[in-house]
């Protein structure tokens, strides 16, 4: 059964999907896939995702904000200042961390959404559809 809408347009959309922990991308990714999402990239080296980020941005992140070197926060501010201001980018933050400084943080440095570990994953694609959905009614009307 889906969960999301059959959106082609939605999922051609490219995800990015950082973690440290490679059970949560694996989990991340085969969700998507079974969607009918196809270009899903999984990152457990948050300098990587960056670089990657910098190349060719997706048009949704993924994001845990406890990673050992390079931290969520770090990620998320970096990938802010890679954005245009006219560029409505969604990252999503995926934690384990529940206190409220750490959603209020992520949501302060440009996060637009926070869902906390352990998560439904049905909850998961849906949250990501709508700004999926969000991103691509941004563009049309940009255009």
């Amino acid at each position: 059964m889906k969960t999301v809408p059959d959106d082609a347009a939605v999922k051609a959309a490219r995800i990015m999907a950082i973690d440290d922990e490679l059970a949560n991308l694996s989990l991340v990714e085969r969700a998507f896939r079974r969607e009918g999402f196809r270009d899903v990239v999984t990152f457990l080296d948050p300098r990587a995702a960056l670089a990657e980020f910098a190349s060719r941005p997706p048009d949704l992140v993924l994001l845990d904000l406890m990673m050992p070197g390079v931290d969520g926060y770090e990620l998320l501010e970096s990938f802010r200042r890679l954005t245009s201001d006219m560029d409505y980018l969604p990252i999503f933050v995926l934690t384990a961390d529940s206190t409220m400084n750490a959603r209020l943080r992520a949501l302060s440095l440009g996060a637009n959404d926070v869902l906390l570990k352990p998560y439904d994953v049905a909850e998961l694609l849906m949250r990501s559809w709508v700004l999926l959905d969000t991103r691509q009614k941004f563009r049309a009307a940009s255009s």
